[in-house]
């Protein structure tokens, strides 16, 4: 064999590769609706890792987004756990690489023939290629192709990236130089051929990446005539509250409706023309029922605030909608529950999973299977075609994309639980300043006043009273705009007395049966966030 390969040569050659590797993969994922293993890989590492470890990445992934501003946090933490993923499948990719290379030139240390490499590069692509299918085999829920089409193009990948690799050890290491000047000429061609090889690699990874991202199949948000809401039609419209310029809107429109799910390469696509929502366990007969079944039902509709366990204080991870399905109770009614049935564990197409027990159900007409969101069916990315509402719990505790509902005889842990999370996850009351309105600054006699103003939540216990304070003075009530429904945040203002300087503003509510908000200040794990929000201006 020649001169030997240097590591940085190996390294170099390892990467490019497994670049290109992803980009033809992720290119397939957009181009031909095809499997994209990288996510599915770092979605079996989110479902297998400790809670602990899981819960970690996900508070540092928020508190980079929140510390830099870099925009919602929901779409920020998407594409970061997506960048993510792509790194972890190009290092296990390229150090295979580096692993074959090493064990390449022991086995071939005297000789390194085209046939030989290229049989081994075969091996590779096979060792690497065999369980990344596998794995995608079992978990992706997104990929639109023909399982045969899905399988084909995912195998010609891996084989024509194992082939490369084995031409590539063969072009860096098959040479026997017999003199210092084949020495250099060496030398060259392998200068020349990572030359070649890189700019190929580059080639193929960003023309494979941007295909993938301009072609992917991702669900789109809903139409711009579907999103928009009237101000007036709203039940409130004639309120004499208005909001403090700069409160976040009242009504979330659906493109900027928040949404967290375990699903890194997005929601799961379901067949809703063929759907139906199994009913298994402790039932009198199991049955299957059609979307067109549950939605003959009397509808009901709820304006309703959610949250995410993890919003942290004066997040973004909370929206308001009006949500529109059946009563749980009608399900209870057809399903016909035995008598040792005592829960309903709802299965969702992505794995999730979450546990009700009845007797909420039954004591609360609330709870309600949902089909609409703001008089539209519910899209992809919200949860489409069913997802469950549970007045009073933060979301976690509300999974969509159901697939099963199934009756069992004890309470049983969920997806969240199983992972640390509070067992039963119920909204803790909070209240957040959006704005100190300086620009909008008005005369009322003497004095001038800034507009101050926010949200307060309580899930469905309700908010009866906001108060302010102004530095170390006295907690002052603020005017409290009538909300949407009981089971919404309150817009309060505060029309502050102008004092030039820098202060700092903090606001806590009151619950409707006098239950003060908690002030102690906690962290979103394992309950939720508590404490005062304050903010500070020089104005």
């Amino acid at each position: 064999m020649g001169t030997k390969t240097s590591t940085g040569t190996i390294i170099l050659a390892s990467i490019l590769l497994a670049a290109a590797l992803t980009a033809l993969l992720f290119a397939g994922a957009g181009v031909v609706g095809t499997p994209f293993p990288a996510f599915d890989l770092f979605d079996l590492m989110a479902r297998t890792l400790p809670g602990g470890l899981l819960t970690f990445g996900i508070d540092l992934m928020v508190d980079t987004i929140r510390a830099l501003n870099l925009g919602p946090t929901d779409d920020i933490a998407k594409l970061a756990e997506q960048l993510m993923a792509v790194g972890v499948f190009v290092l296990l990719a390229a150090v295979s690489i580096v692993i074959y290379f090493l064990i390449a030139r022991r086995v071939f240390a005297r000789s390194a023939r085209r046939r030989d490499s290229l049989l081994s590069g075969l091996v590779l692509g096979g060792l690497f290629g065999l369980p990344m299918m596998a794995i995608s085999a079992s978990l992706n829920l997104t990929a639109t192709a023909e399982p045969v089409v899905s399988l084909a193009w995912v195998a010609a990948v891996f084989v024509g990236w194992g082939l490369a690799a084995g031409y590539t050890f063969y072009r860096l290491s098959a040479v026997s130089p017999t003199a210092e000047t084949e020495a250099s000429a060496t030398a060259l061609n392998r200068r020349q051929f990572l030359i070649q090889l890189g700019g190929a690699a580059a080639t193929i990874t960003v023309v494979g990446a941007g295909l993938g991202a301009l072609l992917r199949n991702t669900p789109s948000a809903p139409p711009e005539e579907s999103i928009q809401t009237n101000a007036a039609e709203l039940p409130n419209a004639d309120n004499a509250v208005s909001p403090a310029p700069g409160t976040r809107p009242e009504y979330t429109p659906l493109d900027q409706h928040y949404r967290i799910d375990i699903n890194t390469g997005g929601p799961p696509r379901i067949d809703l023309e063929n759907y139906t929502l199994k009913i298994t366990g402790l039932v009198e007969e199991p049955l299957e029922l059609t979307l067109d079944e549950i939605q003959g039902y009397e509808p009901m509709s709820q304006y309703i605030t959610m949250s995410c366990i993890s919003n942290r204080l004066a997040g973004d991870l909370i929206s308001t909608t009006l949500w529109t399905g059946t009563s749980m109770q009608h399900i209870l009614e057809r399903a016909k529950p035995t008598p040792e049935a005592t829960h309903i564990k709802i299965k969702a197409a992505d794995g999730f999973d979450e546990v009700v027990a009845l007797d909420v159900i039954r004591q609360d007409e609330r709870v309600m299977l949902t089909y609409a969101w703001d008089n539209e069916p519910l899209c992809e990315r919200h949860g489409a075609p069913l997802r469950i509402h549970i007045p009073d719990l933060y979301g976690m505790k509300q999974p969509k994309w159901i697939t099963e509902m199934e009756f069992i005889p004890a309470w049983e842990e969920g997806y969240w639980v199983r992972r640390g999370w509070d067992k039963e996850a119920r909204v803790r009351a909070t209240s957040v300043i959006d704005t100190v309105a300086t620009e909008a600054a008005y005369e009322d006699g003497d004095r001038t006043l800034i507009p101050v103003g926010g949200i307060a939540w309580a899930g469905a216990r309700g908010i009866s009273r906001v108060e302010v304070q102004v530095d170390d003075g006295d907690w002052v009530e603020a005017q409290l705009r009538s909300p949407l429904s009981d089971k919404t945040w309150v817009i309060w203002r505060y029309d502050w007395p102008f004092e030039a300087g820098e202060h700092r503003f903090a606001v806590r509510c009151i619950e409707s049966d006098g239950t003060s908000q908690i002030e102690t200040v906690a962290g979103v794990r394992p309950s939720g966030a508590t404490g005062i929000h304050s903010v500070s201006r020089i104005v």
